[in-house]
């Protein structure tokens, strides 16, 4: 049975911060709030864990993982970066994006897709997530908590109690979030390729395409 804190979406508590840090360095699967949603996370290296949130999600082995990440720092650990999008990643991050980058050796294999060799990085811009990215020491491996056969993430935590609580090892309810997900951008070609119109504003990706 999951276990459940009530973490405060502005001034989150150090001591649920510790205790779900915990949680995920024990191999733990946790439900956690971001700023556009909220996702299931696990420790990168925990293949146990991940194997755990594919069958949550019902997902096969093409389908991406992304690294939420505390700052740039971490994302240039994982992802190839050069140094123009590395200022294009400076001036909307922490925000609601996720960038696909060719990964670095620092990603487990497992992760990525069998025939390409990227990964989705993202900084989140929220309280509880950086709080607890920044007690982990690491990115957490996650994925949007959007149950097989809906079009929207689960954003209610009483329904998330009811349906997963017997599928993770925590639920953080951080209040509302939003249901609307990260838009996803492809930076591994020529140009940058919209993935997907989330809750960030695709259109400085969308007018450099036009031109």
């Amino acid at each position: 049975m999951a276990q459940y804190f009530e973490i405060h979406p502005d001034n989150p508590q150090p001591r649920l911060i510790n205790r779900a840090a915990d949680i995920v360095r024990n191999g733990g699967v946790i439900i956690y709030p971001t700023d556009t949603c909220y996702a299931l996370g696990c420790q990168i290296g925990e293949k146990s864990a991940m194997e755990r949130i594919r069958q949550i999600r019902r997902l096969d082995d093409k389908h991406p993982f992304t690294l939420i990440c505390r700052d740039l720092s971490d994302i240039s650990t994982y992802a190839r970066i050069d140094n123009q999008d590395y200022r294009l990643l400076k001036s909307l991050t922490p925000g609601a994006y996720t960038f696909v980058y060719e990964a670095t050796k620092q990603v487990p294999r497992r992760l990525l897709h069998p025939k390409r060799r990227a990964i989705g990085i993202r900084v989140p811009d929220t309280p509880i997530a950086r709080a607890l990215l920044g007690e982990l020491g690491q990115p957490l491996l996650t994925t949007t908590l959007i149950l097989p056969g809906d079009t929207q993430p689960l954003n209610d935590t009483y329904e998330m109690r009811e349906q997963l609580a017997h599928c993770v090892d925590l639920i953080i309810d951080g209040g509302h979030c939003g249901n609307l997900p990260t838009t996803v951008i492809d930076m591994t070609g020529d140009m940058p390729q919209v993935l997907r119109i989330g809750k960030g504003d695709a259109s400085l990706f969308t007018a450099a395409l036009d031109a």
